[in-house]
């Protein structure tokens, strides 16, 4: 599957526009890296418990996009982004969306 955060696809012929899909994923850090994270942010800089746990859920929304675009007989994603929104303390939505084609060689 060609994702692309553009509108077209390179060396493609965008043929039938199939809808939008999207990946949704809700995380909460965790009690151990929450505990260890909090703590390193008092001192400031990057918290790698919680780049792991980010990291993961753009990776799992993702796939789970992958697999709407699948379900509807795409062969491309165009306009893919990500949206995230913390919805509870400790706990975030991780969206994945875009556009799902059929695309042809050119």
């Amino acid at each position: 599957m060609i994702i692309t955060t553009g509108n077209e696809v390179a060396g493609h012929e965008i043929i039938e526009y199939r809808g939008v899909v999207r990946g949704i994923v809700v995380r909460a850090t965790g009690i151990g890296r929450g505990i260890i994270g909090g703590l390193k942010s008092i001192a400031g800089g990057n918290i790698e418990e919680f780049t792991h746990v980010c990291e993961n859920a753009r990776r799992e929304a993702t796939s789970r996009m992958v697999q709407h675009a699948h379900e509807i007989g795409a062969d491309a994603i165009v306009g893919m982004r990500f949206d995230s929104t913390e919805f509870s303390q400790g706990c975030t939505e991780v969206l994945a969306y875009g556009t799902a084609v059929k695309i042809q060689k050119v």
